[in-house]
């Protein structure tokens, strides 16, 4: 096979639909697949998460796109042999006659090879991780300029009720990571404060501030004794 042709092994074979194919061709389809069914990590793009039927061929569960040729050597296997079947007639008076065969040749092509080249090249692989990695910060840079963006122009269109729901939003999230119950949008309210059992609670609150007042004075006059004595 010219350019050089490879054998699948059964299990990707079926996985990608082909049997023989150049090694090109083999990567194309493989990215192919992994685009159809969303294998690529949504967070860290140069990672593929493999799904059941890559883990039982690959033998791992997320892969690098840097790895890929590596992996794809191992199961690549040797291409069948073309076989024509031709009857030589030997016996005499046997009319002779002139057969043709059409056969598909696929033509080299030097732009392929010199892809195959850069996919297997190990310089290239990382010069191509370096650059996916500037590809990401670049587009991590992207999305928080784009929403300090429209937190600018929500601010802009109307900045009395974008802080107050700012600060009610800060507000219940810190409630849920310190654990606390309560209505935030309540406790805004004035009359939130005048109710009947806000004054039970003021009296409780100063009578525990007041008690551990004494216990810290306690302490500290009976360490003065101690000393004195």
């Amino acid at each position: 096979y010219q350019p050089q042709n490879f054998k699948l092994d059964p299990r990707l074979g079926r996985l990608l639909g082909i049997h023989t194919a150049t090694r090109p061709v083999i990567v194309t389809a493989l990215w192919q697949y992994i685009k159809t069914n969303k294998l690529q990590d949504p967070v860290h793009r140069d990672t593929i998460n493999c799904d059941e039927y890559l883990q039982s061929i690959f033998d791992c569960a997320t892969l690098k796109f840097s790895d890929i040729p590596f992996k794809l050597n191992p199961l690549f296997q040797q291409p069948d042999p073309i076989v024509i079947e031709h009857v030589v007639a030997v016996e005499p008076g046997e009319t002779k006659s002139v057969t043709h065969w059409d056969i598909n040749v696929e033509v080299d092509d030097t732009l392929k090879q010199q892809m195959n080249n850069f996919l297997v090249s190990t310089v290239t692989q990382q010069e191509i991780m370096t650059l996916d990695q500037k590809i990401y910060e670049t587009v991590d840079s992207i999305k928080a300029l784009k929403t300090k963006r429209e937190f600018m122009l929500m601010f802009a269109s109307d900045p009395y009720g974008f802080i107050n729901k700012w600060l009610i939003s800060q507000s219940r999230d810190l409630k849920v990571m310190l654990n606390i119950e309560g209505d935030p949008e309540e406790e805004r309210k004035a009359e939130f404060y005048q109710k009947d059992w806000l004054k039970e609670g003021v009296c409780r609150y100063f009578y525990a501030k007041v008690q551990q007042r004494r216990a810290e004075l306690e302490r500290d006059l009976g360490v003065r004794q101690l000393g004195t004595n």
